[in-house]
């Protein structure tokens, strides 16, 4: 009886301490808009699709930028998350590799070539908030603009 004991106490534990890494990750996973990006650094990407994921906590876009000097380069932009997409009429087919898109958005802190996307703008025009609500991005500051 009292090895049985043990086991379920050990399995508990084990449970317990499994449980509490998954929060955290989830917790240094879903953050701030001010923990990564910056609200002075604008930007605007136009270019083709390469590759989006529907993940949560976020939705990433992958695109394909040519810069000034005619040199490419991929940029993440991190958006909602899928459900928040959705509810703003996105589908997971609204955002196809090779279509070409615009983002309005913010650079990462670290300059590198990730931004946190604020709007996007579909080849037919239609322009969706893309942004998280709640997380101190620019559309959340009281009395600015709430697109959707």
């Amino acid at each position: 009886m009292k090895s049985l004991t043990r086991v379920l106490l050990s399995a508990a534990a084990v449970g317990a301490v499994g449980l509490a890494v998954f929060q955290v990750h989830s917790v240094y996973a879903h953050h701030a808009f001010g923990a990564e990006f910056d609200p002075n650094r604008p930007l605007l990407l136009k270019g083709p699709v390469v590759k989006v994921e529907w993940i949560n906590p976020h939705t990433w876009i992958h695109l394909e930028v040519t810069k000034e000097d005619g040199k490419k380069e991929v940029w993440m932009v991190e958006g909602g998350t899928p459900n928040s997409l959705l509810r703003r009429g996105l589908k997971r087919d609204s955002i196809q590799p090779g279509q070409n898109i615009i983002v309005d958005g913010y650079q990462a802190k670290d300059r590198s070539n990730r931004a946190n996307g604020r709007d996007i703008t579909l080849p037919d025009g239609q322009k969706f908030f893309m942004g998280s609500s709640g997380t101190g991005a620019p559309y959340d500051a009281p009395g600015k603009d709430q697109r959707k």
